[in-house]
This record gives C-alpha cells, structure tokens and sequence, in this order.
C-alpha cells in the first residue's frame, strides 16, 4: 500500500516549547483542506482547525487540544450532501524514540503500561508536527457512514407473486416440446 503524504505540516521543534508551556491555535490554509479532501474521501473540508495546549515532560511532551472542522460528505442511504461538524479531543504524550532493543522487555513494547495508560508517541528529531496531528484526529472524527436524519435504508421488496425463479425458464421449454 502506497502512504499517502499529509498535506498539512506545521512542524514545531520541542526546543521552541518554554518549560511553563504553551499555546497554539491553527487554521488548515485552502491548499490544506483541498489535499485532505482527496485523503479523507470527503466532498468538501470549508473550516478545519485545531487548538493546542503542549507542556514539556522532561525529554517528552503532552499535547492536549481539540480539532473542529465541518466536513462536506454524501450520506449513504440518500447519496444527498450532507454537512456535519467534527470535534475532536486531543490528548497525547510524546517521548523521545528509544534506540531499538533499549525497549526490550520493558512496559513500552506492550500496548499498555501497567498502569493502563498507552504508551507515549514517539517523538523523532526533536519534532512535533502539530498538522499531522490535527490530520489524524480530523480523520478519527469523521463520520464512515454518514446518514442524514430521519434516513433509513429499505431494501427493495420481493415479488411475492408465487414466482419460481426458473418458472419462466420451464415454460418455454414446454412451449418448445422439450417435455
């Protein structure tokens, strides 16, 4: 499977975060929001954007946040446009990447610590890209099957003439003579 690049990168160093934390609001530029249509299969992507609050945690970051976008999609039992709002809460921790094996036999190759808490995202080069963030909790947000309201799917009736589906099939060969 080809990845698909994200179209929406705000790249944020953790160096640029000061240890009392911080506060950022983005919007998705047009650009954006045309590229994430084509990635999230919508109809159309009119706001998209997202609020951050970041706190160190020595090496690590927690972000917690929320993203808001109304998304243009098409509800599956009309096939009508249908418009709907996304909001999203954002809560992750980010840690520095582990060299491999470092990790062996510790909490973090399991898919909960003991505690029941996940373990922290990875956290490469230093980097937070706050877009991609934004992008995947637009994406956990969206609707798979959207359906406008009061829409029920009714599946066509049978013909309950006392029909066989062969019936026709055995007329014409009688018709023929085929006995």
């Amino acid at each position: 499977m080809e990845k698909v690049e994200n179209p929406w990168s705000v790249p944020l160093s953790v160096e640029d975060i000061p240890e009392t934390g911080l506060h950022i609001e983005i919007d998705a530029p047009e650009a954006a929001r045309a590229g994430l249509i084509a990635v999230a299969g919508l109809r159309a992507l009119p706001r998209l954007s997202a609020v951050f609050d970041l706190a160190r945690r020595g090496a690590g970051v927690r972000v917690t946040g929320q993203v808001s976008a109304q998304v243009g999609q098409t509800c599956i039992v009309t096939l009508e446009p249908l418009e709907s709002d996304v909001e999203e809460p954002i809560d992750l921790v980010f840690a520095p990447s582990l060299p491999s094996g470092a990790a062996h036999g510790s909490a973090a190759t399991t898919d909960q610590d003991a505690d029941g808490e996940e373990p922290p995202e990875p956290l490469i080069g230093g980097q937070l890209d706050l877009g991609t963030i934004a992008t995947e909790f637009l994406l956990l947000g969206i609707d798979p099957y959207p359906r406008k309201a009061g829409a029920e799917f009714m599946p066509p009736k049978a013909d309950d003439t006392g029909g066989r589906p062969f019936a026709a099939l055995e007329a014409l060969k009688k018709r023929l003579g085929g006995g």
